[in-house]
């Protein structure tokens, strides 16, 4: 199982901001810097984090990969929405509009962040 997922970001204090608004909606807050602030983690305790976002080591350009995708759990279909809708309205651009998808076994609304990165607003079961 995973114990963090980790974006890249070519402007770490744009990055922050906007996944500090985020993931207040869903009780997380930033929990860890290291690498002289290159690199700052998201979580639920101190210290700990389940999610970061770096400034590429080595110096270079980030890219978001392609077939790479951090799905977010939503407690429920509402909140998945909430998420999707709070990241646009931070200024990210829509990969799929909220809604069931797998014959509504699971809920997913899909969101490319401000690098690119692709984010997963995620639960099981839907909503109708």
């Amino acid at each position: 199982m995973l114990a963090y997922v980790t974006v890249g970001t070519n402007d770490l204090e744009r990055a922050r901001g906007f996944y500090r608004e985020l993931f207040a909606l869903i009780g997380v807050r930033e929990t860890f810097e290291r690498y002289d602030g290159r690199y700052v983690g998201f979580g639920t305790e101190e210290g700990v984090w389940r999610f970061g976002v770096a400034e590429p080591y080595e110096g270079g350009e980030a890219h978001p990969g392609s077939g790479i995708m951090a799905a977010i759990e939503a407690s429920d279909p509402a909140q998945a929405k909430a998420l999707y809708d709070k990241a646009i309205e931070l200024g990210a651009i829509c990969d799929g509009p909220p809604g069931p998808r797998l014959k509504g076994a699971v809920t997913c609304a899909y969101v490319r962040d401000l690098d690119g990165n692709k984010l997963n607003f995620f639960c099981h079961g839907s909503e109708g």
